[in-house]
């Protein structure tokens, strides 16, 4: 589809999107460095630093987003 079909005019992305292109597992820290514009590093250090604090948790966030993103 173009991006006149999607309400987009070739910039950012209307809303958040996985970066399969740019991410090392699913695209889940690429997506939200482009989305908020933060660093992918920067969200792979948070993620990893909230599944050792939250006791795995962020490993079920991540997955979910992973699979109702796309």
């Amino acid at each position: 589809m173009s991006a006149l079909q999607h309400g987009n005019s070739g910039g950012a992305p209307a809303g958040f999107q996985l970066d399969k292109q740019n991410g090392k597992l699913m695209g889940v820290c690429a997506g939200l460095a482009d989305y908020i514009g933060m660093s992918p590093l920067a969200w792979r250090l948070i993620f990893v630093a909230g599944t050792l604090i939250g006791f795995g948790s962020f490993i079920l966030i991540y997955l979910a987003i992973g699979l109702l993103a796309d």
